[in-house]
C-alpha cells in the first residue's frame, strides 16, 4: 500500500513543481518583454530627435552682430553642406545636433533681435544619407588638410550602430513571436543573446558620439562664452542600453534554468 500511495503522489508533485517553474519562467519572460519594449521605444525616440548635444551661446547684441548671425543662418539653411559652416552656426545660435538632425534657435519674425523679448523658434535640417558618409577632415572646412580617419569612422559608427541595434531587436521579436506560436522556449537563449548584442551596439553608439564630439571640439574651438552640454536624447539612448542588457539577462536565465529543470525532471521521472 505504501508503494501504491507513493506512486499516486508522484504525478501530483510533478504537476505542482512544473506549475511553479512555469510561473517563474512566465514572469521572467513578461518582465524581459516589457524591458525590451521600453528600451526599443527609448532608442527609437533618441534616434529620431536632435537633442544629443546642445550649445548655449550669449544673446546677440548690436546690428553688426545680428547681420553676422543672419548670414550664418542663411548659409546653414540654403548653403552647401560643410562641417565647419554648420558647426559654427550651431556654436553661435544655440544649436542642437543629433544623429540625423542639426537645429538652431532663431527669431520667429524677420527682424532679428530688435525686440527685447523676441520669440525663438527651432529651425532644423536633416543629415541626408550621402552626408552621413562624407569624410571628416583634420581641419573642418579645409579639404586639403587630409581626411581624419578616426572622426570619419566614429561618425559612421554612431549612425550605423543604432540601426543595427534596432534590427537585432526586431529579429529577436520575430523569433520570439514564432516561438510563442510553437509554444517552445528553445529559442529563448538566442533571443537573449540578440538583446545583449543590441545593448552593446547602443552603448557603443553613445561612446562613438561622445568621442566624436570631443574630437570635433579639439579641432574646432568653441567661441568665448559658448558652452556645450549633453541633451536628453543621448540620455534616452544611454538608458536603453542597460534595459536591453537586463532583458537579455532574464531571457538567458530563463533559457538555462528551463533546460536544467527539464533534464532534472526527466531524470527524476526515469528514476
Amino acid at each position: 500500500m505504501r508503494i501504491d500511495f507513493h506512486h499516486q503522489l508522484n504525478p501530483l508533485f510533478d504537476a505542482t513543481r512544473s506549475t511553479m517553474v512555469d510561473n517563474r519562467y512566465a514572469t521572467a519572460l513578461v518582465i524581459a518583454c516589457v524591458l525590451s519594449i521600453l528600451a526599443t521605444v527609448y532608442l527609437s525616440v533618441a534616434i529620431g530627435t536632435q537633442h544629443w548635444y546642445q550649445y548655449s551661446s550669449p544673446a546677440v547684441r548690436g546690428e553688426a552682430n545680428a547681420s553676422e548671425m543672419r548670414s550664418l543662418y542663411e548659409e546653414f539653411i540654403d548653403g552647401e553642406f560643410d562641417e565647419k559652416t554648420y558647426s559654427d552656426t550651431l556654436f553661435r545660435l544655440n544649436g542642437t545636433v543629433g544623429l540625423w538632425w542639426r537645429c538652431v534657435h532663431v527669431p520667429a519674425n524677420a527682424h532679428w533681435y530688435k525686440e527685447p523679448d523676441v520669440r525663438m523658434v527651432l529651425e532644423c535640417r536633416s543629415f541626408t544619407l550621402p552626408q552621413q558618409f562624407i569624410p571628416k577632415y583634420k581641419e573642418p572646412g579645409n579639404h586639403n588638410s587630409g581626411e581624419d580617419m578616426v572622426r570619419t569612422y566614429l561618425w559612421r559608427c554612431q549612425f550605423l550602430l543604432p540601426l543595427v541595434s534596432l534590427g537585432l531587436v526586431v529579429l529577436a521579436g520575430l523569433i520570439g513571436f514564432c516561438a510563442c506560436l510553437c509554444q517552445s522556449l528553445t529559442p529563448t537563449l538566442g533571443i537573449g543573446v540578440l538583446h545583449l548584442l543590441a545593448g552593446i551596439c547602443t552603448l557603443a553608439t553613445v561612446c562613438c558620439y561622445l568621442a566624436g564630439m570631443d574630437l570635433l571640439h579639439r579641432v574646432s574651438m568653441l567661441p568665448d562664452k559658448v558652452d556645450g552640454s549633453l541633451g536628453w536624447s543621448l540620455y534616452l539612448a544611454l538608458i536603453s542600453s542597460p534595459l536591453h542588457m537586463m532583458a537579455a539577462a532574464l531571457l538567458v536565465w530563463a533559457a538555462r534554468s528551463h533546460s536544467q529543470n527539464y533534464y532534472r525532471m526527466t531524470a527524476y521521472r526515469v528514476a
